[in-house]
């Protein structure tokens, strides 16, 4: 089995508190190893009020928060019973396993929060073989030759017409091999 995304209801405006304890829940139980990242989806605005700008984190989905998790009985068992989950989205009910999200949500989602489905500082090392997903190499394969996480991207050395080419991609348009 494979750690994928899913989308969990929980009681609106509780999303960081359900997070926190998820959190703590996992590693109390010894369930790091199935249940890895919990982010709730929020974008940064900036508000005028009173002549003042402010910046301000909104919500993209009140109510919901994504888990990247593998699917066993235990870690569905975990979330489930959180205190502030309603339920997973994409789920039938009746204990029922939900339906994951696809990679092109996930990317869509975590891309506009500037972050990635690769958990970069942990699972992505200068070497390892990678597939750009999107732009103008999308479905080339190559080798990661550096890491730059403060820009959020990553060197790519491709093979273009029989040379190998370094370039430079956004840590949401490659995927791991």
């Amino acid at each position: 089995m494979e750690k994928e995304w899913y989308v969990v209801n929980t009681y609106s405006g509780h999303e960081n508190k359900v997070k926190e304890k998820l959190e703590m829940r996992a590693s109390s139980m010894g369930m790091d190893d199935y249940i890895f990242r919990v982010v709730v989806p929020e974008e940064t605005i900036i508000e005028n009020k009173n002549g003042k700008e402010k910046e301000v984190k909104k919500k993209l989905f009140p109510g919901y928060i994504l888990v990247e998790m593998i699917m066993t009985d235990e870690a569905w068992f975990i979330v489930r019973n959180t205190p502030g989950v309603t339920g997973f989205i994409g789920s039938s009910g009746k204990g029922a396993k939900p339906f994951p999200l696809t990679p092109q949500e996930v990317d869509k989602i975590l891309g506009s929060m500037n972050m990635s489905r690769l958990d970069i500082a942990n699972e992505l090392g200068e070497g390892d073989n990678v597939k750009v997903t999107s732009g103008a190499f999308e479905n080339m394969m190559g080798k990661v030759k550096s890491i730059d996480i403060a820009n959020q991207s990553v060197e790519v050395a491709l093979d273009l017409f029989g040379q190998e080419t370094i370039v430079e991609v956004n840590f949401g348009e490659i995927a791991k091999i």
